[in-house]
């Protein structure tokens, strides 16, 4: 079984201007990104088929909190035997709490916040306190973690802010995407490998330098890594090759592709 953690989809009617958007976005940063897929739930489907996926995890990213309550519902609504949605929540929320709330009585499983977009720093105290709130419901938080294509540096989800995060927070689980930090990985081993965190390896592994990611594994523990491709902006089937290839065993393998994801999500 393969899960991807991490994958992106938005409703039928705003994806492709969503799509078109975000690709401009990384041409202005100069990175000239593509999207794979379509962006809607039936495309992802389609392309799991095509890349060997049985479950997506899809992350929302709430960039208004005016967005909050129609992107939770339209989410919750997107949920099958295929599809595991998580929620999010805004930052600059007039009441977090019951935002977080209305992601735990519609069953999602977790939160997305994506500091970049949201415009906020991990180890914020507004931050902490949503945090404490949503792992007393029990809910996930992933973070995005360093460079993004589309947005301008200097890049506010750093490692050494994570691991400030971490210091402040206990009791929950929290995933940082991109192996910790997007093109930060010597940052990553300083200040989070070996750390209580999930690292999800979400558009990495044509992009980590080989024994790099390995050594994260065996420092950090391959029980605290996920598989996610960032769907749609890296091919998972590629992706999976690649984790395939490498000198891990076949249950080392297994518990970065489904077993470690199957556990927390309670599947």
């Amino acid at each position: 079984m393969v899960i991807d953690f991490h994958t992106h989809i938005f409703p039928e009617a705003l994806a492709p201007r969503a799509r078109q958007s975000l690709m401009d976005n990384t041409i202005k940063f100069g990175n000239n990104y593509v999207a794979l897929t379509e962006m809607t739930r039936e495309s992802l489907l389609e392309h799991m088929d095509l890349w060997g996926v049985d479950i997506s995890v899809t992350q929302p990213v709430v960039t208004k909190p005016s967005q909050t309550v129609t992107t939770n519902t339209w989410a919750a609504q997107t949920a099958g035997e295929r599809i595991v949605p998580f929620g999010g929540i805004h930052p600059d929320t007039d009441d977090y709490k019951r935002d977080i709330d209305l992601v735990s009585s519609l069953g999602l499983k977790g939160i997305k916040l994506h500091a970049e977009y949201q415009n906020f720093y991990p180890d914020e105290i507004r931050m902490l306190r949503i945090y404490d709130y949503a792992f007393s419901k029990g809910l996930i938080i992933l973070h995005h973690g360093g460079f993004d294509p589309g947005m301008p540096e200097p890049f506010k989800s750093t490692p050494e802010r994570f691991a400030k995060m971490l210091d402040e927070v206990q009791g929950g689980v929290f995933v940082v995407a991109h192996l910790g930090g997007h093109a930060m990985w010597d940052d990553v081993e300083h200040y989070l490998v070996g750390r209580d965190v999930y690292l999800d390896t979400s558009m990495g592994f044509e992009c980590f330098p080989t024994e790099q990611f390995l050594r994260i594994v065996r420092n950090h523990g391959v029980d605290k890594i996920l598989f996610g491709s960032d769907s749609p902006w890296s091919n998972a089937s590629r992706e999976i090759e690649i984790l395939r290839s490498l000198p891990l065993d076949k249950n080392e393998k297994e518990q970065i592709l489904s077993l470690n994801a199957k556990r927390l999500l309670g599947l």
